[in-house]
């Protein structure tokens, strides 16, 4: 099996038409990383171009666009209001800030959704009722998000893993939990909270808060963000499958996006940098490398990529607005990519492209999370986080209403790849879909449709060229 995918992966950069090769699986899989949304945030102004229902069937997206529940209002809804895309303030969006969203029935333990309202202001100059805000698109900022939604796979109900912020959300993305250890995951216990410092090259003194399986985070109970468990990348090491994890990390003390630098093994700390082979193999420090990769016909199998804080969508970067057309232009350097794989079929025919957030940011979203039953219920699930799937083989307009997780993630390319799904026993053996859960959003036996590039404000030329120094995607 090993030397069968082995084969199958290696690509050459070969110029000509598509070799019609009937695709088994795909060759590469790119897991595109924005930050801080919901869908009732970011993806409001869908609700212009398709039908949306709070109670969705076929190919309904579920966003709501009035009377979001605020128990702070005395009518019990307040309406919304738009803010553009580039804010200079931004909401809590740590664990405390999940509890009082989710305002949860003591005796049920069900999410109420009402709390939103009780989320406080973490920087800048927050207006009132800030988290019931969705993003204006009177501009047309956000059409390349709107396009890729409208043109291949939306996810009605992907939720975050983790009840926290991004440190967390990447750990999860990345390997399957934020746990200290394979021990302290079947324990529930996990690092809940973004920590100034993050990585196991961090300074000594480094601390990231813990939460225990009742839900509890002692402030005395924090560790050094040093892990040591198997990751997603380890399983694809063992199979000679390729991967890369592209991330900003200017300094150590701003890595938190950086989730293979909290990994012991991967890492190799040494005089507050990782020197390990698997960390200098394959984690770049420069996002806006992953277009030179593609257009140079070296594209991993297996893909992260987070963005630089100039095209985040994390809200306090004050003009970030860059995020939707740094998004759709690594869609579009796959679509219109002229490299070939050793089987002769290209990029476009041979690539799953899949577009999420890491988090819900503190915005209001009126989908409540599924709470795991045991020990892992204190922190998972957590909020609704948009979702989109890009590939040849998937329909336009394909609307899924299955409940995913970042562990779906997880289960779609260790399926791919001949990896048995749950195999790290984390969140891709918890999660209860995997990305092909009908309607599934792609079938190979649908002949491969031509890419139509996807309309942006700035190019991917813009981005490689960018001369900016290097800021993290958040600053919390």
């Amino acid at each position: 099996m090993t030397r069968i995918f082995a084969g199958l992966l290696l690509s050459a950069c070969l110029l000509g038409n598509a070799s019609g090769a009937v695709q088994t699986h795909f060759q590469h899989i790119v897991v595109i990383v924005q930050e801080n949304r919901t869908p009732d945030n970011l993806f409001y102004a869908l609700c212009q171009h398709v039908t949306c229902s709070t109670t969705p069937s076929g190919r309904q997206y579920d966003i709501q666009t009035s009377n979001w529940l605020d128990n702070t209002s005395a009518g019990g809804v307040t309406q919304p209001a738009p803010v553009s895309l580039g804010i200079a303030w931004d909401l809590y969006h740590n664990h405390s800030a999940f509890l009082a969203m989710c305002d949860a029935n003591s005796t049920t333990h069900l999410c109420a959704m009402d709390g939103a309202n009780n989320i406080a202001c973490g920087q800048g100059d927050c207006p009132p009722k800030a988290t019931f805000s969705y993003v204006d698109n009177s501009t047309g900022i956000l059409n390349p998000y709107l396009n890729l939604a409208e043109s291949y796979g939306w996810a009605n109900y992907m939720f975050q893993t983790n009840q926290g912020p991004s440190y967390p959300a990447h750990q999860f993305i990345f390997g399957g939990t934020s746990a200290p250890s394979a021990v302290d995951d079947f324990k529930g216990t996990f690092a809940s909270e973004n920590p100034k410092d993050a990585g196991c090259a961090a300074p000594a003194n480094t601390r990231v808060q813990v939460i225990n399986s009742s839900g509890v985070e002692d402030p005395k109970n924090s560790i050094f963000p040093c892990f040591e468990r198997t990751t997603l990348s380890d399983l694809l090491d063992e199979k000679g499958i390729s991967w890369r994890y592209y991330a900003v990390q200017e300094v150590v003390e701003k890595a938190i996006w950086d989730a293979p630098n909290s990994i012991q093994h991967i890492c190799v700390a040494s005089n507050g940098a990782c020197l390990g082979n698997l960390y200098t193999a394959n984690v770049d420090m420069k996002p806006a490398d992953v277009l030179k990769d593609i257009t140079h016909c070296n594209l991993r199998s297996v893909t992260w990529v987070t963005p630089d804080g100039a095209f985040s969508d994390h809200a306090g970067n004050g003009n970030g607005t860059g995020g939707p057309s740094w998004v759709a232009s690594i869609v579009n350097q796959i679509g219109t990519s002229a490299c070939k794989n050793a089987d002769g079929s290209s990029y476009w025919d041979s690539t799953a492209i899949l577009i999420t957030w890491d988090d819900w940011g503190g915005w209001y979203d009126h989908e409540a999370p599924t709470i795991l039953p045991g020990l892992q219920g204190a922190y998972q699930y957590g909020f609704r986080v948009p979702f989109v799937f890009v590939s040849a083989y998937t329909p336009k307009g394909t609307v899924s209403n299955a409940r995913y997780d970042f562990g779906s993630i997880l289960r779609m390319i260790e399926y791919n790849f001949g990896i048995s799904q749950g195999a790290l026993h984390f969140a891709d053996h918890r999660a209860a879909n995997s990305l092909f859960a009908k309607p599934a959003f792609y079938d190979f036996k649908h002949t491969p449709r031509a890419f139509t590039t996807i309309p942006t404000t700035q190019s991917a030329q813009y981005f490689i060229d960018d001369k900016r120094p290097p800021s993290p995607p958040d600053d919390d």
